[in-house]
Formats: C-alpha cells, sequence, structure tokens
C-alpha cells in the first residue's frame, strides 16, 4: 500500500498541474500565432494579385496551424515550465515545498508525466493529422501558384511548378519584361526524352484563352535526346540545333482551381511512417536501378570508338600493310581534312556527353536528396515528439535557478535556447539532405545537443546553484577574460583596535622588495612554453606573497585616516594561479593541450594573465611606497 501511495495525485500535484496547464495554453497560442506568421511571409508573395476569396485564406490558415503545432508545442512546453518554475521562485512557493520536505525532481513528477502525454500527441498529429494536412495544404498553395505561373518566374533560381519543365532565368527586366540567359529543362515526355533550350533572352506572352504561356526564345541552342528513338539510337544520343527565334508553349490555366490532393501525396511530409518506409524502400530500388543502368550507358557511349575512313586513306592503309588498327597511326597517316572533320566530331561528342552526364546526374542527385528528405522525415516523427521532453527539462530547472516570473525573462531565455535548437536543428536537416552526414545524426544532433543541457540544469537546480546570478556570471567573465576586479575598503564608522602602523610600514617594504624580486626572477613578460603553462607545480611563493597583502590590507582597513583608506583600495586583488597549470589533475592538463582549440584559448588566457600579474605587481610596487609616504606625510607613525 505505501507503494501505491507514490502513484496518488495529491492537492500539490493538481496545483502544480493546474498552474503549469494555463501557462502551457497562453504560451501555446502565442507560439502558435509566431510561426503562423513565419509561415504567411514565407508565401505572402503567392497571395499577392491573385483574387483570391476568404475561404481560400482561411483554409490556409486552418491547414498551417494544423500542420505547426508539432512545431509549436516543444517551444510552448519551454516557456510555460519557465514561468511556471520561475514564478514557485518569485513567490518563494518552491521554497515552502522543498521546506516540507518535497525534493525538486518529485515537484517535477507530474508535469514530466504530463509532458510524456504531450510528446504522445505530438507523434499522433505528426503521424495521422499532419501528414494530411500538409497534403492538402502543399495542394492549395500549389493551386495558388498555378493561378498565374508566369509572373512568379524568379531570378538565379529554377522554377519547377509548371509540370514538365523546370525554367531557370539568369535576369529580369522589370520595366520591359524581358528574360535574360534563360535555360528550360524540358522533361514533359519523360526524363529519357529531355530537351535543354539555352536562349540569350527570351519574352513571356499569354494566348487569346489565358490557357497557354507563350515564350519567345531568341539566340539559342536546343539539345534533343534521341536515346528512346529508333533512329540512329546508338550513334547519335543527342541532336543540337541553333535558332535565332523559337517559342515555346507550355499549357497553364488561368483563374484559381483546387487541384486534386493526390498529386502531393509524393511528398515526404505528406505521408505516416508506414508510407515512408515503403516509400523508402521503393526510391532506394530505383535509385540503384537508374545508377546502374548510367553506368551501362556511361561505358557504352564513352568507349565505343566510331572511327570511318574515306577511299584515300584506306589505299594508304592498304599500301603500307597496316591490318591492325592503331589510333596514333591512323591519326597521323590522314589528311588534313580528315583530321580536322575528326576534331570537330569528337568536340561535338564530348559535348554531348557533358549535357548527358549532367543531366544523369541532376536526375540521380534530385532522386537521392528526396529519398534523403523521406528518411529524415521518418526520423523527426521521434525527435519533435522527444523534444517536447527535451525542453520540459531545460526549462523547469531555469525557472527553478532563475527565479523570475511573468513572460520577461523567460521569454528571453526561451527564444536564445530555441534558436540554438533552430540552427542544430537547420544544419543537420541540410547536411543530411545532401547526403553530407548520416540521416540519424543529421535528424537528432539538435536532440543531442540539447539533452546534455537540460541535465546540467536539472542537476543544477537539484543542487540549488545560482549559475546564472549577476555575481556568478561577473565572476565568470571576469575570471574567463582576465579581467580586473577592483578593490573596495570603506571608511569604518567604529573602530576597536587601531593598525601598527610601524609594524604595517616594515610589512609594505617588505611587498615593495618581493614584488619587484617575483616579477624580475619570473620574466613574466616573455611568451610562456607550453610546458611552463600545462605543467607547472603551484606557486607557493606567490600564495605567501597574496596571503601577507591580503593580511596587511584587512588590519590596515580599520585605520580612520581617509587617505590611508584611499592608497589601499589601489592595491590590486592578485590572481595567484595564474602561473600554473589551470587545471589540479595531470591528464585533464595533457588532455586540454591534445585537443586543438581548447589548448590554444587556455594558453592564450595564460599569456592574458601572465600579463596581468606584471602590471599588478608593478602597480603594487608603486602602492606600497605611496603607502609608506601617506603614513608618514600624516605622522600615524608617531601617534603611536
Amino acid at each position: 500500500m505505501r507503494f501505491l501511495d507514490h502513484f496518488k495525485i495529491k492537492k500539490l500535484d493538481l496545483f502544480i498541474i493546474k498552474t503549469f496547464a494555463t501557462n502551457l495554453v497562453g504560451t501555446f497560442f502565442i507560439c502558435l500565432f509566431i510561426f503562423i506568421m513565419q509561415l504567411l511571409w514565407r508565401w505572402i508573395d503567392d497571395f499577392v494579385d491573385k483574387g483570391l476569396d476568404f475561404t481560400v485564406l482561411a483554409k490556409f490558415f486552418m491547414l498551417g496551424s494544423i500542420t505547426l503545432v508539432s512545431q509549436a508545442l516543444p517551444l510552448a512546453i519551454l516557456l510555460a515550465s519557465l514561468m511556471t518554475f520561475g514564478n514557485f521562485g518569485e513567490k518563494l512557493e518552491l521554497l515552502a515545498m522543498k521546506a516540507a520536505g518535497i525534493p525538486l525532481f518529485r515537484i517535477m513528477t507530474p508535469l514530466i508525466i504530463c509532458c510524456t502525454i504531450l510528446g504522445g500527441v505530438s507523434f499522433y498529429f505528426q503521424n495521422v493529422v499532419s501528414p494530411y494536412a500538409q497534403m492538402q495544404l502543399y495542394t492549395l498553395m500549389y493551386s495558388i501558384k498555378q493561378t498565374s505561373p508566369e509572373s512568379e518566374i524568379p531570378e538565379k533560381t529554377f522554377y519547377d511548378r509548371l509540370e514538365g519543365y523546370n525554367i531557370y532565368v539568369g535576369e529580369k527586366d522589370k520595366e520591359t519584361g524581358v528574360l535574360y540567359d534563360v535555360v528550360i529543362y524540358d522533361v514533359s515526355g519523360g526524363f529519357e526524352n529531355t530537351n535543354i533550350l539555352l536562349a540569350d533572352s527570351a519574352t513571356i506572352t499569354s494566348s487569346a484563352d489565358e490557357r497557354n504561356m507563350i515564350l519567345s526564345m531568341h539566340s539559342g541552342e536546343q539539345f534533343s535526346n534521341l536515346q528512346e528513338q529508333s533512329i540512329q539510337k546508338k550513334n547519335v544520343p543527342y541532336r543540337r540545333e541553333t535558332f535565332r527565334q523559337k517559342d515555346v508553349v507550355i499549357e497553364v490555366e488561368g483563374g484559381f482551381e483546387m487541384k486534386d490532393a493526390s498529386i502531393m501525396k509524393s511528398n515526404a511530409d505528406s505521408k505516416n511512417i508506414k508510407e515512408l518506409e515503403v516509400s523508402i524502400d521503393t526510391l532506394s530500388m530505383q535509385s540503384d536501378s537508374i545508377a546502374d543502368s548510367n553506368w551501362v550507358n556511361l561505358k557504352r557511349t564513352t568507349y565505343n570508338v566510331n572511327t570511318k575512313l574515306n577511299k584515300e586513306d584506306s589505299v594508304r592503309m592498304q599500301k603500307n600493310n597496316l591490318f591492325s588498327i592503331n589510333a596514333d597511326s591512323v591519326y597521323n597517316m590522314a589528311t588534313k581534312k580528315s583530321k580536322l572533320a575528326w576534331k570537330k566530331s569528337q568536340l561535338n561528342r564530348v559535348k554531348q556527353l557533358k549535357v548527358d552526364y549532367e543531366i544523369k546526374h541532376n536526375i540521380l542527385h534530385a532522386r537521392e536528396k528526396n529519398l534523403n528528405k523521406h528518411k529524415i522525415s521518418w526520423w523527426n516523427k521521434f525527435t519533435l515528439s522527444v523534444g517536447c521532453l527535451i525542453f520540459f527539462f531545460i526549462g523547469a530547472p531555469l525557472g527553478a535557478i532563475v527565479r523570475k516570473g511573468g513572460l520577461g525573462y523567460p521569454v528571453l531565455i526561451s527564444v536564445a535556447t530555441f534558436i540554438l535548437y533552430y540552427i542544430f536543428n537547420t544544419s543537420g536537416y541540410k547536411m543530411s539532405r545532401e547526403g553530407e552526414w548520416h540521416i540519424w545524426f543529421g535528424a537528432w544532433l539538435s536532440t543531442m545537443v540539447l539533452a546534455p543541457l537540460g541535465a546540467f540544469f536539472t542537476l543544477q537546480s537539484n543542487k540549488d546553484s545560482e549559475i546564472f546570478n549577476s555575481d556568478s556570471v561577473n565572476k565568470f567573465f571576469r575570471m574567463l577574460f582576465a579581467i580586473p576586479e577592483k578593490r573596495v575598503v570603506t571608511l569604518k564608522e567604529v573602530v576597536i583596535d587601531d593598525p601598527d602602523y610601524r609594524k604595517s610600514v616594515n610589512i609594505l617594504s617588505e611587498l615593495h622588495n618581493e614584488a619587484r624580486e617575483y616579477r624580475k626572477k619570473n620574466r613574466l613578460k616573455r611568451i610562456p612554453s607550453i610546458k611552463s603553462v600545462f605543467f607547472k607545480e603551484d606557486d607557493h611563493t606567490l600564495d605567501n606573497f597574496n596571503e601577507k597583502m591580503e593580511a596587511l590590507i584587512e588590519e590596515m582597513g580599520n585605520s580612520k585616516n581617509r587617505k590611508v583608506i584611499i592608497m589601499l583600495n589601489g592595491f590590486p586583488i592578485l590572481s595567484p594561479h595564474a602561473t600554473v597549470s589551470p587545471f589540479k589533475k595531470r591528464w585533464l592538463n595533457i588532455l586540454s593541450v591534445i585537443i586543438f582549440p581548447i589548448g590554444i584559448i587556455i594558453y592564450m588566457r595564460a599569456v592574458k594573465f601572465r600579463r596581468r600579474l606584471v602590471k599588478d605587481l608593478v602597480k603594487i610596487e608603486k602602492i606600497t611606497k605611496q603607502t609608506i609616504d601617506t603614513i608618514k606625510k600624516e605622522k600615524l607613525i608617531e601617534t603611536i
């Protein structure tokens, strides 16, 4: 029975869940609104001058909201957990819970269960609801784009919104509407019957019924694939045509008309896990088959040399009794006319092969990218769900550490965390899509970065650490960048025992001499060796010097003389470990030397600390002498 008592829902759990749920609802709709505005900003150009009805826009926002639920939920959980535990800490409710003997992890337990359930809901959305909504949204956007596609052709980007065509425009004249450096890939007859058209310039007009777009191309060339044709199939894989003016008619549809959603079914985001697995197997087999076919064609077209001799060359071969053909000897014995003809023939053949290779490479690369997109989409079904739990383990401990409620500080931390997540997630997606990284590594990169961060914050919050305390942050950056700290000694209103000025003068003289001797002996201005930076034992001389100086300042801080107090504030705060190895354990120092970037950073930091130590020692020499002079001028020794 005692074991079951741990799983009973208590009033405290209900209070925590209620507070978290209230914050989650508000933050979720805020995050969803932000993502919808981002989506609208992305597609805003496609809505301009299209004459769309309000129902089309409403459908766009509805479908966009559904597809963005799985992305907005992790950010909402991060922000809500930060606000919840920040409010608990600010109102001392968290302190009261801990005073009652409840550990932080026990306080977080009901919300961990809730976030796990939310992760399951996110997975259901991504696997069932979101694919259907994505398919409908892509279909809607495709239908909107097809309303007037001729106005959307961008510069320096391949435009593939016209079915069967890829159009590239190098530059557009906005005043005249003339397109420059135009390239068209016509794959309307299939990839094996690809036509490539290149033109210096082109203009776009519409047919009378506005059902066709006419591209009038000027001063260009056309390459046509003849591999699927029976005539000269083996010897002439391509036909080349030069033209001054050529019209390309592309069928388009005017006015908005909703397309069939099945045309977007092949998109990776429009499939659930089972459909993705089937598509991945199919695409893998197709890519392998195309690669094998390309390799066979490559060997056949590259190594199948066809050399024809005219009658004059054949007679010369027979006179010289050349029964075995050698390419070099044939070329050397040929006439100039034959040599020139062969050169032109081979040059044209190389150009054709180059175009052929580029087309095959682009086709295969596009298929590989599509396959990688399907694999990434399969992994994303799980990564975004796990992200809900990871973002909670970042937000809840941070809220307990920061102890700031409201929307100010939590929003700042949430935005910084999400930007970090977005950078790693986008980088992993792009590198995996291009095949540079393994798919699983790119998909889980952001999770692998944030999971240790969440574990660290949870560990620190259980220890009641104040890692985000302003004093702790300032101390960390001073230590990291060797920023000197200013000494503060104030004049005391009540002093019980006056300092022994005679003894203090003697100690000041000793400090003056020791500082000068240490500075000259250790030659701190020189560039240190790696051994002296990473493998030097504790410097007891500097430790003893620092202890003597601090003891003197503490004793003389009881002085009633204002000028003496001013002189004491001039003493720098030393870094007694500036000349010793950075870590106490030897293996950590060895590791820091081996790891290239870390070793350089530590070495440069050690050099900066040494230079600061030189300045501090020179300052101590100067201040000690000035303090002695001040004590003598104020006649403090004679008054004792």
